[in-house]
């Protein structure tokens, strides 16, 4: 952050955060998120910023108000977040819209395996998990004022439209397995059960913090995707991460001996959750598992795309990644046969 964006930061949050006092320094995560996040320092405390990125953007990309919003709603739920102090919509201050909010210290696990941990701890920390998986499910979103939160209708329908709009758009090649995946999907539907709730859009391990000693979850984190819709779509996205390889790149947990790993199996996440959730489990489950694989490799088509136009930041490693989408399609077509 530049001296004088600093200076005018410092000024905003005078007049801004409660029991603000300077000076301030601002150093930025390098964690690979597409909000650019600092951490606030002052002799007293410590703050987090998110923000916009500079430049042109999507209308709907990068919403840090809605991430405020979502979080704001949240405070008093079950549902840990950290407390969000204020919300700046003048671009003046800093070049673009942020928020800012209470640092949390905790630990961020960027592998779900969790290597560093005794077999007992890792699967205290699953379970937290899949009870906070729960709780976001949970929330009562007219009682917390996100009843408009995400458009009506049938959630699913809407996405895979949506999403095949994208992948059409930054197509490159025709991929078998991708076009047989889309097929499937489209015909296989699932009918509206009337579950409309509030949905992460990114659950995953790496995006939430833990006390630093024991397995209570202090903050989930990362709430730019989040909207009304169904639940499932954040429960398969943790089955379909599980997936891939493990490490702090795949983030997943195949080849791993979970049961020795003191980690659930898939079977054993989802009866949680569904027990947490007082369902009798969740018939077609192997549908939602491969909408999640397909997402995914519909993101990946699109960082491709960008990487062969010259607008990627990191060509090389999108090209790699991009080069992952027919193995997505593939997984995505084996995952038709999930049980939930």
């Amino acid at each position: 952050m530049e001296p004088e964006q600093l200076e005018r930061l410092t000024g905003w949050m005078a007049a801004h955060v409660d029991g603000f006092a300077g000076p301030l320094t601002a150093t930025k995560f390098e964690v690979g998120q597409s909000n650019p996040t600092f951490r606030l320092d002052t002799p007293e405390t410590s703050y987090v910023l998110r923000r916009k990125p500079p430049g042109v953007l999507l209308k709907s990309a990068h919403a840090v108000d809605r991430e405020y919003r979502v979080q704001s709603a949240l405070a008093g739920t079950d549902v840990p977040v950290p407390h969000m102090l204020a919300l700046c919509s003048d671009d003046d201050v800093i070049g673009t819209m942020f928020y800012v909010m209470q640092h949390v210290e905790g630990r961020n696990f960027d592998d779900p395996s969790m290597p560093a941990e005794a077999p007992a701890a890792r699967g205290a920390i699953m379970a937290e998990m899949n009870r906070v998986l729960a709780a976001i499910h949970d929330v009562d979103i007219d009682a917390v004022g996100l009843s408009d939160f995400g458009p009506p209708g049938s959630y699913y329908e809407r996405q895979l439209a949506r999403w095949t709009q994208q992948y059409r758009a930054s197509q490159t090649d025709q991929i078998a397995p991708m076009e047989r995946l889309i097929d499937w999907l489209g015909t296989h539907m699932p009918r509206d059960d009337g579950q409309r709730t509030l949905v992460h859009g990114d659950y995953r391990i790496d995006n939430m913090l833990f006390d630093q000693t024991g397995s209570d979850c202090l903050a989930v984190l990362d709430w730019e995707l989040s909207t009304l819709g169904h639940p499932y779509a954040d429960l398969a996205g943790v089955i379909m991460q599980w997936q891939l390889p493990p490490g702090s790149e795949g983030r997943g947990l195949a080849g791993v001996d979970r049961v020795a790993a003191g980690l659930p199996t898939d079977a054993a996440f989802v009866a949680d959750y569904c027990a947490r959730r007082g369902l009798d489990g969740i018939e077609g489950f192997g549908f939602y598992v491969a909408f999640a694989f397909f997402r995914m490799a519909a993101i990946l088509q699109g960082v491709k795309k960008r990487a062969l136009d010259g607008n990627a930041s990191n060509p090389e490693k999108a090209l790699r990644l991009g080069a992952f989408v027919p193995r997505f399609a593939e997984l995505g077509l084996e995952a038709r046969h999930t049980h939930g």
